[in-house]
């Protein structure tokens, strides 16, 4: 297949249709976002994440639980599907397809070169759109995290702990960011 027209708008139905190529397709407003297979820098940060996050959830199951990439989270719209890194949603939205994820509480990217723009920019304004409760843009090279809420309009930056709470009366996850991004 040859690489898809950039400057056209996609559906969520040619997206889905695309052969598998490496790449990751992920779509906000029609505008398709094409990524390269990520650096091992962002695959361990990321293994990390994952780690940590289902260390958190474990003992409650009852009020998040955990997926990574790939996953084509859409929120029902014929113009929109993402591939969050990682990310929580309600135990009641998981179903045999990924339609039902609608309530992200908490969803993750991890900054590459290629992708630092539409994380920061594109997907960032989707997620905040569509209520994503908590939305950490983690930048290993800068060894920082970006933390965003729906009315944010600038984010937090956490550079030595980094916490989240998947509900308010849950215990807190604290994530030292030293241990995080070391090598």
């Amino acid at each position: 297949m040859a690489m898809p027209d950039l400057a056209r708008r996609y559906t969520v139905d040619e997206v889905l249709a695309f052969p598998s190529d490496g790449n990751r397709y992920e779509l906000v407003d029609g505008e398709l976002l094409v990524t390269p297979a990520p650096r091992p820098r962002h695959q361990l940060v990321l293994t990390r994440l994952v780690g940590t996050v289902s260390a958190y959830l474990s003992p409650v199951p009852e009020l998040g639980v955990l997926f990574v990439s790939p996953a084509d989270i859409t929120w029902g719209g014929s113009d929109r599907l993402v591939q969050p890194d990682l990310f929580v949603i309600p135990p009641g939205e998981v179903s045999d397809t990924w339609v039902s994820a609608r309530t992200l509480l908490l969803a993750v990217e991890v900054v590459s070169p290629r992708s630092s723009r539409h994380d920061r920019v594109t997907k960032r304004r989707l997620y905040q759109r569509q209520g994503v409760r908590t939305y950490w843009i983690v930048d290993a090279d800068a060894r920082l995290v970006e933390v965003w809420r729906p009315g944010d309009e600038r984010p937090e930056i956490v550079t030595n702990v980094l916490r989240w709470k998947v509900a308010d009366d849950a215990a807190e996850l604290e994530i030292d960011l030293e241990e995080l991004f070391g090598w």
